[in-house]
């Protein structure tokens, strides 16, 4: 794969996965949008490994509290803060892992990769954002997070199944309607993403057993979306010092309408 084609992937991926306008959404239509080639689930599964890398180190005070959490858990104490988060941040994860397995074996992930279901998630799920947005009570932090919680924000995320969506932005909504603050909402939502893409990359992964893994390829990916994923951290969550989601929402709803225009023209077939 050509040197520009990978570090495109691996920018857009990287920009896009913790900010609310859906990355798949926009790896997805890349190759229709621009002729070039399908990049693969290898090429995926390294993406997500670099944007894994960023939200780790980026949240690692969460991190290293939930993995304090493994060894109080199997020894039954669950009623520590390090036990607590780690069981929370597993509920979350639990409902999109069924869903995707669904998903995959019915084929509905390939289905509804078209342009227009695209439009449609960016430009309802963004409105909806808005709408959440201006109503949210902004009162909760993360130490109030609850187990119930934790399921109905798993049930959202699993939404996030549907291209154009937005994993982040649909937990971040989710997290809103539950009385968060705009800065712990984020926060919730890309600790969530990290036993998400654990488990997405895991279940990709066994697939590319015994594949041809490209060592260059891989490491390109990995070290540019690493990086844009990193940047696009520090940026969302100094903005939302100053700013709420409407920026983010704007995105979205002018990237659906283009879409969907795109989409029932028949302009580029798909």
């Amino acid at each position: 794969m050509p040197l520009y084609h990978l570090i495109m992937i691996a920018l857009i991926q990287g920009l896009t996965e913790f900010l609310p306008v859906s990355s798949s959404g926009h790896l997805i239509l890349l190759p229709g949008l621009t002729g070039l080639e399908d990049q693969g689930p290898v090429i995926d599964v390294a993406a997500h490994i670099g944007t894994l890398l960023a939200v780790v180190i980026y949240f690692w005070p969460d991190v290293r509290l939930a993995i304090q959490g493994i060894p109080q858990v199997l020894r039954g104490h669950t009623n520590t803060a390090q036990a607590h988060l780690l069981i929370a941040l597993v509920i979350t994860t639990a409902p999109v892992i069924i869903a995707g397995l669904i998903f995959k074996l019915t084929g509905l992930s390939y289905i509804m990769r078209s342009i227009t279901i695209i439009g449609w998630a960016m430009l309802v799920f963004g409105v909806l954002l808005y709408w959440v947005d201006q109503r949210a009570l902004n009162q909760r932090k993360i130490n109030t997070l609850t187990w119930r919680d934790a399921f109905i924000l798993g049930l959202w995320q699993a939404i996030a199944l549907i291209p154009g969506t937005s994993r982040s932005g649909i937990t971040i909504t989710g997290a809103l309607w539950a009385g968060f603050t705009r800065k712990e909402a984020a926060r919730i939502s890309m600790l969530m993403s990290i036993p998400t893409i654990l488990a997405s990359g895991t279940l990709t992964g066994l697939d590319l057993i015994g594949g041809n893994i490209p060592l260059r390829d891989i490491s390109i990916i990995i070290i540019f979306s690493f990086g844009a994923a990193l940047f696009a951290l520090n940026l969302m969550m100094r903005l939302l010092n100053s700013v709420n989601y409407t920026p983010y929402v704007v995105y979205r709803v002018l990237l659906g309408l283009t879409l969907l225009a795109i989409g029932y023209s028949g302009i580029l077939g798909f």
